[in-house]
């Protein structure tokens, strides 16, 4: 008895099956509709949000009316590149060059892994091995006005989960947001990107900008449009260093195109400040100098038009007193005690 009490009864069990069978396909029909009615009503939803977020603009790339000079993109620093190659992204030194270009700011002159080739083209023309009238040689190369130098931070995170887009910059003229279909997951959780620009005579910053772009739980979704920029503008993660770089450049070019100071060679502050600072010398007080040529005049103050005290021989020596007023110093020849001009000695 107990073992028959165990054993099912097969007609009853086939019955109970076939009757299951059909429920499961009545149900399975129901959710198939429920779920497609869901996409499509999340597809509708999405395109909606996309629209009104958006407000049918794209990413913007701001123009200059004319090149404000000639610029060069810095290499990042190897803990840079080596940080994006973790991430499957190469140095950005192309995209912003590519940024740069399409702009029409600046004119972009090479000094990257290029210029190895530049060079070695040079050294066969100098050799003899190129064909005649090339028309290659020395005083041809452009100078950069200024140096690009890109910097990314990533600060790295498991958000999980996924989202329906991220507010990146101010990529969108007057919206202020980028809004995208849901690409997946992102590696890290935030990317602080930086661009300095540097007068590359005077060495003056004269133009930077900065910015960290999180992920919170969300998942990137990327409307760049057709920039270009390969693993920049194909994964998640670079779309969010192509944006954030995007972001630092259009604000470095707003700056420099408002105010066109940025961009001069000198600074009138340093100058103000030169002026009323104390005069530098490049000789120590008691210095032995000499005159450079017969005829030196040594006058009795700090200017052109003051008295003659005593003229220098050739080679005359002096020994500088200490005082150093408006390209002149004070000296005590042999004869006599006057002030002579700085670049009529030796020393």
């Amino acid at each position: 008895m107990g073992v028959h009490s165990n054993v099912p009864n097969i007609r009853e069990e086939r019955g109970y099956l076939m009757e299951a069978s059909s429920i499961s396909r009545g149900g399975s029909a129901v959710a198939l509709f429920h779920r497609a009615l869901c996409t499509a009503l999340g597809m509708m939803l999405l395109v909606l949000t996309s629209s009104i977020a958006l407000g049918d603009e794209e990413a913007v790339l701001e123009q200059c009316d004319s090149p404000k000079g000639t610029i060069a993109v810095a290499e990042p620093q190897s803990h840079v590149i080596m940080t994006l190659s973790r991430y499957n992204l190469p140095p950005p030194t192309s995209l912003l060059r590519q940024y740069i270009q399409n702009s029409n700011c600046f004119q972009v002159v090479e000094r990257g892994r290029a210029m190895r080739n530049i060079q070695q083209e040079r050294s066969l023309s100098e050799s003899g091995m190129l064909q005649q009238g090339a028309n290659m040689g020395g005083a041809q190369m452009v100078t950069a006005d200024f140096v690009m130098t890109p910097d990314v931070i990533f600060k790295d995170g498991n958000a999980g989960g996924a989202g329906v887009g991220a507010a990146v910059g101010s990529l969108f003229g007057g919206i202020g947001s980028l809004v995208g279909a849901v690409a997946g997951g992102v590696k890290f959780q935030e990317a602080q990107t930086t661009l300095t620009m540097a007068d590359t005579r005077s060495t003056i910053q004269v133009a930077a900008a900065s910015g960290t772009y999180k992920k919170a739980d969300w998942a990137f979704g990327g409307v760049l449009g057709a920039i270009g920029g390969g693993a920049y503008t194909s994964t998640d993660e670079g779309k969010i260093v192509a944006a954030a770089l995007l972001d630092n450049y259009n604000n470095i070019v707003r700056d420099v195109r408002n105010n066109p100071s940025l961009l001069e060679s000198t600074s009138a502050v340093a100058e103000q400040n030169a002026a009323a600072s104390l005069q530098a010398v490049s000789h120590r007080p008691g210095a032995v100098l000499s005159a450079k040529l017969d005829n030196v005049k040594v006058l009795e103050g700090p200017e052109r038009g003051a008295d003659v005290v005593t003229k220098l021989k050739k080679g005359e020596e002096v020994v500088f007193m200490g005082d150093a007023e408006d390209g002149f110093l004070l000296i005590q020849g042999s004869e006599a005690e006057g002030w002579v001009q700085e670049f009529m000695l030796d020393g």
